[in-house]
Parts: C-alpha cells; sequence; structure tokens
C-alpha cells in the first residue's frame, strides 16, 4: 500500500496578525502551484474567520496521513490542544502565547517524526510571546532549540530567498553599535560552510559561488575607514577558499547588488542585518522568502511580519507565503503534484 503524501506544515502564527487570513488565501490559491499542505491550528478559528471574510473555505480537522487527500475539496487543519477561538484581528493578546508555541512545536515534531515535508511559519509577534514568559530571542533561536540532538543546537543561519537575490546576514538581530563587536573570522567561516552546504544539497548548486561584503565603506578602503575589513573578513574569505568554496571579498556593499553583480554569485554574506535586507526588500518585497539553515529539516517563512494594523481586513497580500510554501515544497522534494 502506497504511503500517504506528507503535507507541508504550516504554523498558526499570531492569531491576531494576518497569518491566519493568508493560510485561507493560501488555500483559496491552492491551484498555483501549491503543494498540500495543512494548517496546525484551531480549525474552529479558521473556519469563523473565513465566514467573517465570506470566503468559500471548507475547513477539515485531519491527521496528518489525511492532509493530502483532503486538500482539494477542504483546508486540512491539524487540531491544537489550544483554542484561539476568542483571538480578535489586530489586538494581540498573551493568552494566545500558548497556541502559538504549541503550533511550531507540533509541526516540528511532526516533520521530524517523518509525518510532514517541512515547517512553514506564519508571523510571529516576539514581544507577545515575551510578555507571556517566552525564553527565545526569536522564532529562528526557538526553531534550533527544537532541533538539537544530544543536548546541542545546531547553529541556524537566516537566509533571505527570491530568485533574485539569495543574502545573509552573519550577525542579525543586534545593535549596530554592537555589530562589530560581535563580528568574528570564525562566526563569517561557520555561516558561509552553512550557507555552502545547504545550497549544494538542498538547493542543487553544485559548486556555490559566494560574496561577502564587507563591513565599512569601500570595504574599509585598505584601512582608512575601519580595519575589520582586513583583519576579520579577509581571513575568513581566505578560509573559505581553502575549504573549497568559492568565496570573494570582502567587497564593498554598495556595489554588489546591481543584476550585473549578482550574476556573479548565488549568495551574498551581508555583515549585519539592515546590510543584507535592505537590497532584497527593494528588489523583491513581495516574493522574499525567509529560509532557516543549518536545521535537520526545512523550514521556511514569508518575509514580513504580523502586521496588526491591518489584520482582519482581508487586505493583506500572499505572496510571501506562497513563494514560501513553493520553496518549502522545493527544498523538500514535495513539489505540487509530486
Amino acid at each position: 500500500m502506497a504511503q500517504a503524501p506528507r503535507p507541508l506544515l504550516l504554523t498558526l502564527g499570531d492569531p491576531a496578525g494576518i497569518g491566519p487570513e493568508l493560510t485561507l488565501m493560501a488555500w483559496l490559491r491552492r491551484e498555483e502551484g501549491i503543494a498540500p499542505f495543512a494548517a496546525v491550528a484551531d480549525p474552529d478559528h479558521l473556519a469563523s474567520l473565513a465566514g467573517t471574510f465570506g470566503w468559500r473555505v471548507p475547513v477539515r480537522a485531519v491527521a496528518p496521513s489525511e492532509a493530502a487527500s483532503v486538500f482539494d475539496e477542504a483546508l486540512p487543519v491539524i487540531p491544537l490542544g489550544e483554542r484561539v477561538a476568542g483571538a480578535r484581528p489586530g489586538r494581540p493578546d498573551p493568552a494566545q502565547a500558548r497556541a502559538v508555541i504549541e503550533s511550531i512545536e507540533t509541526a516540528v515534531a511532526l516533520v521530524r517524526g517523518g509525518e510532514g515535508a517541512a515547517v512553514v511559519t506564519n508571523p510571529i509577534a516576539k514581544h507577545v510571546l515575551y510578555e507571556a514568559g517566552f525564553r527565545h530571542p526569536g522564532h529562528t533561536e526557538f526553531l534550533a532549540s527544537l532541533a538539537a540532538q544530544g543536548g546541542e543546537e545546531p547553529h541556524p543561519v537566516m537566509m533571505l530567498w527570491s530568485e533574485t537575490l539569495a543574502v545573509v546576514p552573519v550577525t542579525v538581530h543586534i545593535p549596530l553599535s554592537a555589530v562589530p563587536g560581535a563580528l568574528t573570522t570564525d562566526l563569517i567561516v561557520r555561516t558561509g560552510r552553512i550557507v555552502a552546504k545547504d545550497l549544494r544539497e538542498r538547493f542543487g548548486i553544485a559548486r556555490p559561488r559566494l560574496a561577502l561584503a564587507g563591513l565599512n565603506p569601500h570595504a574599509g578602503e585598505n584601512g582608512a575607514m575601519g580595519h575589520e575589513d582586513e583583519r576579520i573578513v579577509a581571513p575568513a574569505v581566505e578560509i573559505l577558499r581553502a575549504d573549497g568554496i568559492e568565496a570573494t571579498g570582502p567587497l564593498p556593499a554598495d556595489t554588489m547588488f546591481h543584476a550585473r553583480a549578482r550574476s556573479r554569485y548565488d549568495a551574498a554574506l551581508a555583515m549585519y542585518h539592515d546590510q543584507a535586507l535592505i537590497p532584497i526588500k527593494t528588489i523583491a518585497f513581495d516574493e522574499a522568502v525567509n529560509v532557516t539553515l543549518g536545521l535537520p529539516f526545512v523550514r521556511t517563512s514569508p518575509d514580513h511580519g504580523t502586521a496588526f494594523d491591518i489584520a482582519g481586513r482581508g487586505a493583506a497580500r500572499p505572496d510571501s507565503l506562497l513563494a514560501a510554501l513553493r520553496l518549502a515544497a522545493r527544498l523538500s522534494g514535495r513539489d505540487a503534484g509530486s
């Protein structure tokens, strides 16, 4: 007897944000090359929300093995123990935090147990979770803790990916003033190795090309604008090259992202958050996908937040979530129709 196809697992996100309505929109656009997915959520909440919008979205509570078979006729939902029926769009409530966390934990456990193909996460609001006692800096770090084996956590790497540009911030959610102290040759090398490995093994790029941005303007201008590039970044490039990775840099960041420059690399490693995110959000604002590299499972996410200000209006655009679902299917070998 053939094994049932494994669905992508889409988490709840903050129930007061746009995640639940994007989930409904994604199912309504399921014929646009979207592999079967199941929401890990409260089915009553999603059914009520669909009714509010007047959208014809039949919602069906299922086991993971049933999701693919019902996907064409109904939105499959793997029910949570925690309910969020009282969630109000645009009004985040720490009382819903337990459901948000349970959804992520359940999705990861099912994928690691072979019952799901990949994890796709809807946006969460960290400050809401913090009020409920959440102890992790963010989504990515929480996923890394769930992926721990033998007490050792993997080193997660955030990549923002689109068809036209892929970028990786080496340092992520820290103040700009803290970047020079946090940036080390070891961190750059570790990040570069993980990026190259996942580009080979998951993206199918036989010989990944990495371009490393300099930290300072003009990549330091031979020390005239700071010594971090020659002291920290350049040695990392040499180590990566010695590993057999095609790495270039440090390069002036202001000339790395035009079309001709992008054709020379598969991923750009930036030294801090905005150095990476400004170019990709300029070039591919609605299509960019957040991919976590270095985990033992595939995880993607739309590259936007909870958008509490427009939640409940049905006005959010699902483009980034659709792109996240498509990429998760591609990376997990679960393309639509397979």
